[in-house]
């Protein structure tokens, strides 16, 4: 089983210590439960740090693009809960995309994700595309240990759509170009996964450009 539907919403953020008991207890008993419960949304993951930074990695799989940007969706987007404002205050270094899944490949869901968000160098694009879909992907899901693998790609116009919640961070959020996720039984099987075939020289060497950002993180909550 890869990913439910043919989108998702990837967010890596920091939280502030003084409240981050609190925000755990709000993204597992409201937010999540409130975000599952929009039409189009199949399933919300929250993950953290083992050797990454944001700490947290949030994600949510939909059936489609449109459904981040439905009328139900941003509804809720603009009409934050007490809770939620109290709770998004304390978000920092926030990274928001909204993605197509180009790729989705491998069955179940494993205890540790690596994330990597890249960039492809002007012009290479499909170079890459093809690289990761046709290769270097299907290649490292043959790994023992290796669970799942996906090449997500952002949709700025989705992402970026204005909303009450945005408002309420600290700072507009970052937006990744492109989002590769590795999913494996532990930290350090993904780990080895990156540093060897999608390292950045890998990565640069078929397409990417400098400062793709690289984390590994620990699987926390599912719903």
């Amino acid at each position: 089983m890869s990913f439910l539907g043919n989108a998702i919403l990837a967010f890596w953020a920091d939280v502030e210590a003084s409240g981050e008991a609190d925000y755990n207890d709000w993204h597992t008993r409201e937010h999540m439960p409130e975000r599952c419960g929009v039409p189009g949304f199949l399933r919300g993951r929250r993950y953290i740090a083992v050797a990454a930074a944001p700490k947290y990695f949030m994600m949510y799989e939909t059936e489609t693009l449109e459904t981040l940007a439905s009328p139900a969706y941003v509804d809720r987007l603009n009409n934050p809960t007490p809770w939620t404002r109290k709770c998004l205050a304390l978000f920092r270094n926030s990274n928001r995309t909204a993605c197509r899944n180009t790729l989705s490949i491998g069955r179940g869901i494993g205890g540790a994700m690596a994330t990597i968000r890249l960039a492809p160098a002007p012009g290479r694009e499909a170079g890459l595309r093809g690289w990761l879909t046709a290769e270097a992907l299907p290649k490292l899901l043959e790994r023992p240990g290796i669970s799942a693998a996906h090449l997500c790609e952002a949709d700025v116009e989705t992402t970026t759509v204005k909303t009450a919640e945005k408002n309420i961070r600290d700072k507009p959020d970052e937006v990744a170009r492109w989002v590769l996720l590795l999913e494996g039984i532990d930290a350090d099987i993904v780990g080895r996964a990156c540093r060897g075939a999608l390292s950045a020289s890998a990565l640069e060497a078929h397409g990417a450009e400098r400062g793709a950002v690289t984390g590994v993180y620990a699987l926390h909550y599912v719903l």
